[in-house]
C-alpha cells in the first residue's frame, strides 16, 4: 500500500478502513510491509549492498580515529542518551574519540552546516541522524568523496549517502507495536491523532505509513483523525495536542506520540485537561520522560528501544567500517556486548525489536 494525499488533508476524519488510503498519515510513498495480525515473524529478502563507498580513504585499520555525531538535535533526552553510548563504545573501544555536536532546533538545514563544517576541518568519522533523507545526502556525500567514513543511526538518510545505516527496529515492527498498543487501549473502532515532527522526518515518515498499512489490515476500524507537526518542540509538541483535545472532544480517544518529545507533552496536555483515563497517549519516549504519567496511570504503555544501545552499536559500526571488518555483502557484525548484529535491507544493521515499557517494568530503566 502507498500513502496517497488529498489536498494536504491533515484534519480528514475517516468514516471507514477505506478512507485510510486517501488520508494524509504525514507518512512516506514508499512500499509497505505490514506484518501478520497474529505476530508470525515477518522476513527480509536478502538485498546487495546499497550503501555509499569513501573515496580513497587512509588506512585507519586499527589506528586512532576522531568521530563527530551529529544528531538531529542536541539537548533532549533521547540524543543525550545515544551520545552516552557512543561515548560509552569509544571509551571501549580505547582507540575512538567520539564527541556530540549539533544543532538545538531539529533544523535540516542548520543540521548541514555542522556537517559541512566537520568535512571542511577534518575527521575521520561523521555519526548522524538525519532531520530529512533527501536533503541531508549532498553533504553527506561529500564526506564520502573526502574519504570520511559516515554511519546513520534512528533516522536514514538516502542509502548511498553513507555507508551503513543503524536501525533501532524494523520500521513495520514498529508500526505494529504502536497500532496493537492502540487498539488495546481505545478499542476496535476508536478515533485517534498523531503528533509527529515534520512530514519528511525519515524515520517518523516510515513508521507511520508502516502504521497506517497495518492498521489498515488488522485493526480497520480504527478511525484516524489527523497528524499534526510539533518540531520535535516541547511546547509546541503540547500546543497541539492541547489543540486536538479542543477539537475532537470527545470523539478523540487517543494520541500516538511519534517522538520522545511529542508523547511526554501530550501526555501533559491530556493531564493539564483532566482527560486521563478518556484520551490515551501511546507513543515514542523514553522511560525516564514518561515515568510520572505512567505511575499516575495516565499512560499504560510506551514504545521504544534502548537509545543508549543504539548510539553503542552505531560507534561500533563506524569503527568496523574504518577497519575494513565490515565490509559490503557481510551478513553480520560484531558490536561489543551487544554480540553479533544483523545485516538487512542491503546497508542496514538492526539493533533489534521494540520495546513496550509499562507500570509493571519502567521503574527498572534510567534513561
Amino acid at each position: 500500500m502507498k500513502k496517497k494525499t488529498v489536498l494536504l488533508a491533515a484534519g480528514l476524519v475517516l468514516a471507514s478502513s477505506a478512507a485510510y488510503a486517501a488520508s494524509w498519515t504525514g507518512g512516506d510513498d514508499l512500499p509497505t510491509s505490514p506484518l501478520a495480525c497474529d505476530g508470525t515473524p515477518g522476513t527480509v529478502a536478502a538485498k546487495p549492498y546499497d550503501g555509499g563507498v569513501p573515496t580513497n580513504p587512509p588506512d585507519r585499520n586499527g589506528k586512532k580515529i576522531t568521530v563527530v555525531d551529529i544528531p538531529k538535535l542536541i539537548g533532549i533526552g533521547y540524543f543525550n542518551a545515544t551520545s552516552k553510548g557512543i561515548a560509552d563504545a569509544a571509551k571501549e573501544l580505547g582507540n575512538v574519540d567520539a564527541k556530540t555536536d549539533g544543532p538545538t532546533k531539529a533544523n535540516i538545514d542548520e543540521q548541514i552546516t555542522f556537517i559541512d563544517n566537520y568535512v571542511t576541518s577534518g575527521v575521520d568519522g561523521i555519526l548522524f541522524a538525519a532531520n530529512d533523507p533527501v536533503a541531508i545526502a549532498p553533504v553527506l556525500k561529500k564526506a564520502l568523496a573526502a574519504g570520511i567514513n559516515v554511519v546513520g543511526y534512528d533516522a536514514n538518510s538516502t542509502p548511498d549517502a553513507r555507508q551503513w545505516f543503524v536501525n533501532q527496529a524494523e520500521f513495520n515492527g514498529i508500526g505494529k507495536t504502536m497500532i496493537d498498543s492502540l487498539a488495546k487501549e481505545i478499542g476496535e473502532d476508536g478515533s485517534f491523532a498523531i503528533v509527529t515532527s515534520t512530514f519528511t522526518t525519515p524515520n517518523q515518515a516510515r513508521w507511520i505509513a508502516e502504521m497506517s498499512a497495518y492498521a489498515e489490515k488488522c485493526h480497520p476500524n480504527l478511525k484516524w483523525l489527523e497528524t499534526v507537526e510539533a518540531q520535535e518542540d516541547n511546547v509546541l509538541s503540547f500546543n497541539q495536542a492541547t489543540t486536538l483535545i479542543n477539537k475532537y472532544g470527545d470523539q478523540l480517544k487517543g494520541i500516538v506520540g511519534m517522538t520522545s518529545v511529542a508523547t511526554p507533552a501530550s501526555a501533559e496536555a491530556v493531564t493539564q485537561a483532566g482527560q486521563c483515563g478518556k484520551v490515551a497517549v501511546v507513543g515514542l519516549a523514553t522511560p525516564n520522560a514518561m515515568k510520572p504519567y505512567v505511575e499516575k496511570d495516565c499512560v499504560k504503555s510506551v514504545v521504544l528501544w534502548n537509545p543508549v544501545d543504539l548510539g553503542y552499536a552505531a560507534a561500533y559500526v563506524l569503527r568496523a567500517a574504518a577497519d575494513g571488518t565490515l565490509k559490503p555483502g557481510d551478513t553480520s557484525v560484531k558490536a561489543g556486548k551487544l554480540g553479533e548484529l544483523q545485516v538487512v535491507n542491503g546497508s542496514e544493521i538492526l539493533l533489534g525489536a521494540p520495546f513496550v515499557f509499562d507500570k509493571a517494568n519502567i521503574g527498572q530503566f534510567d534513561f
